[in-house]
C-alpha cells in the first residue's frame, strides 16, 4: 500500500537569541535534521533589554552556523510580531523550543498551550537539550563576558568576539 503524501515540515525555532549559545546552535543543527527547512526567528522586539541589535543578531547566527558547518536548510530572520503570525507568514508547521531544565519545562508548558490556542494547526517541538549546553544561558554568558571571563567554551568564536567588542566599547 502507498504511502500517503506529507506535506513538507517547515519548523519556527523562536527566540531574541542574545546572543546565540553553543545550546542555540546545538538545538538549530539538531531540528534541521527533523524538518525540510528550519527558519531560526530572531524577535526584534523582545520586552527584556538586549545587548545586540536584531541584525547584529541575525549577523552572529550566520557567523555561528558557519562556524559549526550546520546544516544548509537553516535560515535566519528576523520579526517584530506575534510569534504564530509570523510562523505563518514562513510556512511553519512546528515550532522548535529547547529544553535545559525543570524551570524551561513549566514555561515552554505554559507557552505551548498559549501557541495551541492562538494557532492549533502549529505542533510544538521540545527538543532537550544536550548534556554539555545545559546550564548555558545568553543571559549568564553575557554576564561572565561583561566581567572579562573567557566565553568560547558557551559561544562560537565570532560571538565570543562581538561579546568582547562590545563590552570593551563600554569602559
Amino acid at each position: 500500500m502507498a504511502q500517503p503524501a506529507h506535506p513538507a515540515v517547515i519548523g519556527m525555532y523562536p527566540g531574541s537569541f542574545d546572543p546565540p549559545t553553543l545550546g542555540h546552535i546545538d538545538i538549530a543543527c539538531r531540528a534541521a535534521r527533523l524538518v525540510e527547512r528550519l527558519v531560526v526567528a530572531v524577535y526584534a522586539r523582545p520586552a527584556k533589554n538586549v545587548l545586540f541589535t536584531p541584525d547584529e543578531r541575525v549577523g552572529l547566527w550566520q557567523a555561528s552556523l558557519a562556524a559549526q558547518g550546520a546544516p544548509a536548510n537553516i535560515e535566519i530572520r528576523t520579526y517584530d510580531e506575534l510569534t504564530t503570525n509570523f510562523a505563518h507568514s514562513v510556512g511553519a508547521t512546528a515550532l522548535i523550543r529547547g529544553l535545559r531544565t525543570v524551570n524551561d519545562f513549566e514555561t515552554e508548558f505554559q507557552q505551548a498551550h498559549m501557541y495551541r490556542r492562538l494557532a492549533p494547526e502549529l505542533e510544538v517541538v521540545l527538543l532537550v537539550t544536550d548534556l554539555p549546553h545545559l546550564f548555558i544561558s545568553a543571559s549568564l554568558v553575557k554576564e561572565v563576558a561583561r566581567l572579562g571571563a573567557p566565553v568560547d567554551t558557551f559561544v562560537t568564536e565570532p560571538v565570543a568576539r562581538a561579546l568582547h567588542a562590545k563590552f570593551a566599547a563600554e569602559t
